[in-house]
């Protein structure tokens, strides 16, 4: 009969997926690890192919090679010191990294420094002593990037202060009054980014100025008339006339 036909026909199917159901599930018993395997490097290749999409495990060996989309966006990325310069900081790029990924990607990239500048500030020869006591070689740092200019970065650099906080090396430096501030190279002065940093860092500077900080240290009453006194020509006269009566005497 067409009913019977037809029931017949439906368990006849309903046997046949359960049989493929039952095949491959003691298949994946049988071979668990091969499973896992399989799974785990999917899932390690699917990393890998978003993470080089968007950049974020690719070592920078120099400014060119930073997407422009970093410096626009001003994202921050990290680095490790490498020494001091008179301009700045020479700074080695340290990516996120990966598991499995991370350890492959780095044998076939080149160590290499970008040049870092402090944006916005102008570095005392002062300036440039300290910065050598405070950010010793290998110190992890981070680069806040601000703009590009030819094979140099103009960041804000910071550094770590316990977990959570983090300290701006740009305005501590202008804090101790051992630098100016300086036009921020490569933006726009008329951009809300300019005047937002430019103001951070200016309100450094007027708070080392007002308590008289580094630069902005103020010379004693005795220095000050000691100065005065050296550059005041009267004195200089009757000092050179002292000195040749003195030497007449002598004769």
């Amino acid at each position: 009969m067409p009913g019977s036909c037809s029931e017949e026909e439906q368990q006849e199917e309903q046997k046949q997926s359960f049989n493929v159901v039952t095949v491959v599930s003691q298949f994946a018993d049988d071979n668990l690890t091969l499973v896992r395997n399989i799974s785990t490097g999917l899932a390690v290749a699917g990393v890998l192919v978003i993470a080089r999409s968007i950049r974020l495990i690719t070592k920078f060996s120099s400014p060119s090679e930073i997407p422009t989309r970093f410096i626009e966006r001003s994202i921050s990325i990290r680095g490790r010191v490498r020494r001091v310069t008179e301009s700045g900081l020479e700074v080695e790029h340290v990516p996120i990294y990966v598991p499995l990924v991370s350890p492959l990607l780095t044998k076939r990239q080149p160590v290499a420094s970008l040049d870092v500048r402090l944006a916005g500030v102008e570095l005392t020869p002062q300036g440039q002593e300290w910065l050598s006591q405070r950010l010793r070689p290998t110190q992890a740092v981070w680069l806040r990037l601000i703009s590009r200019q030819e094979e140099s970065l103009h960041c804000l650099v910071s550094v770590s202060r316990g977990s959570i906080f983090t300290t701006c090396i740009n305005e501590e430096l202008l804090w101790l009054g051992l630098g100016r501030t300086a036009p921020l190279q490569g933006v726009d002065p008329h951009s809300r980014l300019y005047f937002k940093i430019h103001r951070r860092l200016l309100k450094s500077e007027q708070r080392a100025e007002k308590k008289g900080e580094g630069l902005w240290k103020e010379e004693s009453l005795r220095e000050r008339i000691s100065q005065a006194l050296s550059s005041n020509i009267v004195v200089a006269t009757i000092k050179r006339m002292l000195n040749w009566m003195s030497r007449t005497k002598d004769r």
